[in-house]
């Protein structure tokens, strides 16, 4: 039986209450979230000798998730990533020949939902009980250039096989544009040092084109021969240019729920991660640009301390015809489910 235990950790100065949630399985893994953002804080896998290995990046508080220091070199650890993942082009975006100019977080594009998109939004707590969270948030027409009150739920969920899952479903009263994913930053080592040794796999033969702003072109290159190259298992610190980092999108071989789409280990401690995903796509970034900053723990992250496989269509769809559809419709639900297993490395 899956034990959920809920707590009230603070007040976020818009004077919403702020929870945090921890799921916890018979054998001991435990995950905890928090309403912020719909943060997940922490995956915690008990080993033998009793200890945890906490392998994503975060706070030991929620409120340090909006301190000043934090924000001003702002990752998105763990965080909802909405309306729309990574970067759209031009901040514009076209429904059913109407303009719609977005909030624009750099020069050119949008970045993950716009200035203050889904991560950093108090979401409203609706149930905790038979080993699930359900949090909501209620996106109003024109918050961040979208159209359309989008109503936005997330399910976390942990089972006794080490399958922590989240799931999105979304509804809309307008057409808009919606393409959510999260943003948890894995370092399967207890958080601890950077992942140049980390063992990566994503189950794909090719990745998006890029231009100087890392907005997708349409253009689709396979990866043999390039640096861009995790069909097969391969460490971050070994790629060409390792220094350069990774912030790439890579369309699945054969997307689908059952099917792995990525994976790693790591060769200090005894634990695999397997991602499975209704997406089309993996997004990985290997937190080059990550700040130094103090986490969990007192634990120093840099830059190269964890890696993201982010889950999600295609970035900058909207704009290229040629991508999968990001629109949703009044009386369609959208709907993606994303699990990460967790096992032996065998």
């Amino acid at each position: 039986m899956i034990e959920i235990t809920e707590q009230l950790a603070t007040q976020h100065p818009n004077g919403k209450d702020v929870y945090v949630f921890t799921l916890k399985n018979g054998s001991g893994t435990e995950a905890t979230v928090t309403n912020y953002g719909a943060i997940i804080m922490s995956i915690k896998v008990r080993k033998s000798d009793g200890t945890f290995n906490d392998i994503v990046l975060g706070f030991d508080t929620p409120q340090e998730y909006w301190s000043e220091a934090y924000l001003k070199n702002y990752p998105y650890y763990g965080a909802a990533i909405g309306r729309y993942a990574n970067r759209i082009n031009h901040a514009a975006i076209t429904i059913d020949e109407k303009n719609y100019p977005l909030n624009s977080t750099n020069p050119g594009y949008q970045l993950h939902g716009g200035v203050e998109g889904f991560d950093k939004k108090v979401w409203d707590r609706v149930s905790a009980a038979d080993g699930h969270i359900v949090l909501q948030y209620k996106s109003p027409d024109g918050e961040e250039g979208y159209p359309g009150n989008l109503t936005v739920q997330i399910i976390f969920s942990l089972n006794e096989d080490n399958e922590f899952s989240y799931e999105y479903r979304a509804t809309t009263d307008q057409p808009t544009a919606v393409n959510i994913t999260h943003h948890s930053y894995f370092n399967l080592n207890n958080c601890k040092g950077r992942i140049d040794q980390q063992h990566l796999r994503i189950h794909a033969s090719n990745y998006l084109e890029q231009d100087a702003n890392y907005c997708t072109t349409g253009n689709v290159l396979p990866v043999k021969g390039t640096r861009n190259d995790f069909s097969n298992w391969n460490e971050t610190g070994n790629i060409e240019n390792p220094e350069q980092g990774i912030d790439i999108s890579y369309p699945l071989d054969n997307p689908g729920i059952h099917q792995v789409a990525a994976e790693a280990w790591c060769d200090e401690e005894d634990i695999k991660l397997e991602v499975y995903t209704t997406e089309p796509l993996v997004h990985l970034y290997n937190s080059y640009g990550s700040p130094e900053i103090k986490g969990k723990n007192g634990q120093q992250y840099t830059a190269f301390s964890a890696f993201c496989f982010e889950t999600q269509v295609h970035p900058n769809a909207i704009n290229i015809p040629s991508f999968p559809n990001t629109i949703l419709r009044p009386g369609e639900v959208y709907q993606t489910k994303t699990t990460y297993r967790l096992t032996g490395k065998g």
